[in-house]
């Protein structure tokens, strides 16, 4: 019999009424002869309600006492699931992940998962119950209550079906795939069937919402498929999985992604010196602060400009941090720009393709999209521009590549 782990998020479990819809899908996988094991977010809007209660009370909740309310919400979803599913008929019973053994690294609000505890699921599911399990978040060997980011639930999920050993992870969510690019965005964009674990990971650190990063960089360092589907219809949605095949190296493009919860910090006219770029980017990981796109500018022989971007929601913490850098290797000024979005075109086939980039960036520049930045990689190539033209920039992209 095999374990499949499934995942649904905030949408899914709005109400009542989408409670019961969930109940409804799991009592159909167990009776198709699965055990079962459900991970839950909180009812969308109750995170941010947490969150805007605890701001109502201080400008900066600690770490801590944060994670003390947010874990709360997940409390909801997992009991009211586990009655819904006990009034279809079918026994189940829930877990907060402090009961289960879920345990992570003492990073309040981004906790990463060290182990987990499956012998009180295994109980469970060998007693024929669906086990229900908080996502997002977890507790230290100290027993202190941690919850893991945005998104943390994909994370949960993706994990315990690793520990498990589960044959599939599926993430149900309010859409029924991956798009080649967002549909409120391209009204042409297509459902992607099957993608690589690869082309998800670019896809999801580019802005693709649909899947948690780190939950993709999981399943992908554990071989763990991952069907992500819609909570509301039975239809096919998008495979995540190992390799790709050969009618997948044929698609040059897979899809285009963006973000615009993006921030540019720019560290000015500076020694040109390897020990100032490795002191700058250390003391920024020091505090924890993911850095995405990175450009050097040469303004002489010996002098240079360090660009670098940030999410939005660390882009003070940054910046504040940035203009301490800039004192300590004696730049002559530090600023930031809160307006930047970034648009990243993601597929296997231009590893093996030239002029991939030549086209991006004709077909910006006749929709007058000037390009601030640009990285890139074997499967990716992301431009970062002012954040008024990402839509259009995204059209135009879909538009070049006959998405």
């Amino acid at each position: 019999m095999s374990i499949i782990v499934q995942k649904y998020g905030g949408t899914s479990m709005a109400d009542s009424k989408c409670i019961k819809n969930v109940a409804q899908k799991v009592v159909k996988a167990k009776r198709l002869g699965h055990q079962v094991v459900v991970v839950v977010s909180a009812p969308a809007g109750v995170t941010d309600d947490l969150i805007r209660r605890a701001k109502e009370v201080t400008d900066k909740p600690s770490g801590r006492e944060l994670d003390m309310i947010l874990a709360t919400g997940e409390q909801i979803s997992i009991s009211l699931l586990a009655m819904a599913i006990k009034s279809l008929g079918e026994d189940a019973i829930s877990f907060t992940s402090s009961q289960v053994g879920i345990f992570t690294d003492a990073n309040h609000n981004k906790a990463k998962i060290e182990e987990i505890n499956t012998s009180k699921i295994m109980k469970s599911l060998d007693a024929n119950q669906v086990v229900i399990i908080a996502g997002f978040q977890g507790v230290t060997k100290e027993l202190e209550i941690t919850t893991l980011g945005r998104g943390g639930s994909d994370t949960s999920a993706v994990a315990i079906g690793v520990a498990l050993g589960a044959s599939e992870v599926e993430i149900y969510t309010d859409v029924d795939g991956i798009y080649t690019a967002d549909p409120r965005i391209v009204a042409s964009a297509k459902k992607i069937h099957r993608i690589t674990f690869d082309e998800m990971l670019e896809m999801a650190g580019s802005g693709a919402k649909v899947l948690h990063l780190r939950s993709v960089e999981l399943a992908a360092k554990n071989n763990m498929p991952i069907h992500l589907r819609s909570s509301f219809s039975d239809a096919i949605g998008t495979f995540v999985v190992d390799e790709e095949d050969e009618n997948m190296e044929q698609v040059l493009v897979r899809g285009v992604a963006h973000t615009t919860n993006n921030a540019k910090i720019t560290i000015a006219n500076i020694e040109n010196s390897s020990k100032n770029i490795a002191y700058i980017f250390k003391s920024i990981s020091d505090h924890n602060i993911n850095v995405d796109v990175i450009t050097q500018n040469y303004i002489k022989k010996d002098r240079m400009t360090i660009s670098f971007t940030v999410s939005e929601d660390e882009y003070e913490a940054a910046l504040a941090l940035s203009k301490k850098l800039g004192k300590d290797v004696k730049a002559e000024t530090v600023y930031g720009n809160e307006s930047v979005a970034k648009v990243c075109i993601i597929g296997v086939g231009m590893k093996s393709t030239p002029g991939v980039a030549s086209r991006v960036f004709d077909c910006l520049a006749q929709s007058d999209v000037e390009i601030d930045m640009v990285s890139t990689s074997d499967i990716n190539i992301s431009c970062v521009i002012n954040q008024k033209d990402y839509q259009k920039a995204v059209i135009a992209i879909h538009n070049a590549f006959e998405l």
